[in-house]
């Protein structure tokens, strides 16, 4: 679904994304670590097309992301870790703004976010100014938005940061539904414990390096995640 490789990208002479190759295929929840400044945020920005690598290759669904950006992002959803909404819009207002973005006909659009508005219990909120939401409010409209085309493949940036246990708890279900369902889920989080029991395989980069990929069990082998993460965070 998705495939990274050998991507590299600088910021001046500091290298953010060094080599990488990763390969994240259909049905899998993979998840992304490391410290801030490894170059995860980086990464996920070049495999949604927001910047462009210096050098390498990134395919979403066996396209293109620099040849073909807007099919790449037809089929993708982004969710930054800290997403910028236009406040002077009301809730709903934003969703339809959104959902006119990728063509969803009204009673589809209706149904799913009735669906998720219900799930994450902002409906009654949606014809309120986005200004006035809290936080978490946000994270769940930003996540609303981003679920509202069903994207096949779903990039998020620390996911679970402001969302309360129940609403965590939602996502992670969703998650799991869209990668049952043929999708895929590429996203990073500092929270080691929920990447070890949601993830099916997990990444974990250093100074812009991959330092170590493969399945929960093959990462961490014996020991727990926190201790192989801390071992290779020296």
């Amino acid at each position: 679904m998705l495939k990274i490789d050998n991507l590299s990208k600088s910021y001046g002479t500091k290298t953010a994304v060094d080599g990488l190759s990763l390969h994240i295929r259909k049905g899998e929840i993979f998840g992304f670590i490391g410290h801030n400044g490894a170059g995860k945020t980086t990464t996920l920005k070049a495999c949604c097309g927001i910047l462009k690598p210096d050098s390498g290759s990134i395919t979403v669904d066996g396209i293109s992301i620099s040849e073909h950006p807007i099919e790449c992002k037809k089929r993708m959803a982004y969710l930054p870790d800290n997403p910028d909404l236009y406040n002077f819009m009301t809730g709903i207002r934003f969703l339809n703004f959104v959902s006119d973005i990728y063509a969803i006909p009204a009673d589809i659009r209706r149904e799913r976010i009735d669906k998720y508005a219900e799930l994450f219990e902002i409906k009654a909120d949606l014809a309120q100014p986005i200004s006035s939401y809290s936080h978490g409010m946000k994270q769940k409209l930003a996540i609303i938005s981003a679920l509202i085309h069903e994207p096949k493949l779903f990039l998020m940036d620390e996911p679970f940061v402001g969302l309360d246990p129940k609403a965590s708890h939602i996502l992670k279900g969703i998650m799991r539904d869209i990668c049952n369902s043929g999708g895929a889920i590429f996203f990073s989080t500092h929270v080691l414990e929920v990447a070890e029991k949601l993830c099916d395989k997990v990444a974990i980069i250093k100074g812009g390096r991959l330092m170590k990929c493969g399945t929960m069990d093959e990462v961490r082998g014996d020991a727990s995640l926190e201790s192989v993460f801390l071992e290779l965070e020296g």
